[in-house]
């Protein structure tokens, strides 16, 4: 495909500034990425945190649980579901991000299946609560099945179980900057750690501004987009950053539902 000549890129570069910009933040993962850290106490406070900058910037995100995070040895974790629960109290959506984390692309269709199905009783429950339906679902790695017939068969099976699937348009690999933001917390190097996190906020700005471009390629504009992001600590510590990034890129804060209401969805 040949590349867009220097003159449209501008011409659309500059149309983009009458429009408005808008973003759902969604978080991969709930209630947290503990790498193995069972600490009642720690995944709490990682929890709270991120659950705080959301509500305090009034940024309306979604959620998307593994519910096996839920379970101990076949059994309920209270404190775990809570955390679940005060989501969705606080105004928070909730969606299926299957029981334990299969890959699509790696296992057959009705070992994934199940594993969406597993994951939904106690999440129903949950939103139950708040008098709210489980609605969305979004695909561990993205992966939608590596051949045609694989995918198809999954949007069939997700669409029967009344289902809309929550797709992407900011992408990114924050899961690394959260590794090694974790890995210099646990050597105490509080230099090394901010640097981490500086340069994260950097990265996702690069990252906006990227997928911004291909919006107004593609679309001739800034679609409503989708961040995805995970539940972990480098987010906790410096979600309201990166909430402050988007702001000072103009952008305001909607549902998923709202996102998904744009057209080019």
């Amino acid at each position: 495909m040949k590349a867009l000549p220097i003159f449209l890129l501008l011409f659309l570069y500059l149309q983009s500034f009458g429009q408005p910009k808008q973003v759902c933040f969604s978080l991969d993962d709930l209630p947290v990425v503990n790498y193995g850290i069972t600490d009642s106490t720690y995944q709490k406070e990682l929890f709270h945190k991120i659950m705080r900058s959301l509500k305090s910037n009034n940024v309306r995100a979604i959620g998307f649980a593994n519910a096996r995070k839920l379970y101990l040895n076949g059994k309920v974790i209270p404190w775990q579901v809570n955390l679940l629960k005060s989501w969705v109290a606080n105004g928070l959506d909730l969606g299926n991000h299957t029981f334990s984390h299969p890959d699509y692309n790696s296992v057959p269709f009705r070992t994934f299946t199940a594993d969406v199905i597993k994951g939904e009783p106690i999440l129903k429950k949950i939103l139950n609560e708040q008098n709210q339906p489980l609605k969305y679902f979004r695909h561990p790695f993205l992966h939608v099945g590596n051949s045609k017939a694989k995918a198809d068969s999954l949007t069939d099976f997700l669409t029967k179980r009344n289902y809309v699937v929550a797709p992407v348009t900011i992408d990114n690999e924050d899961y690394l900057f959260a590794l090694a933001y974790k890995r210099a917390k646990d050597k105490k190097d509080e230099a090394l750690a901010g640097r981490i996190g500086q340069d994260y906020i950097t990265y996702m700005e690069k990252k906006l501004k990227y997928y911004e471009m291909l919006s107004n390629q593609l679309f001739g504009r800034n679609i409503r987009h989708i961040l995805l992001m995970h539940s972990s600590l480098i987010n906790a510590d410096y979600l309201d950053a990166l909430i402050g990034m988007y702001k000072a890129n103009n952008y305001t804060f909607i549902s998923m539902a709202d996102a998904l209401n744009d057209q080019v969805y």
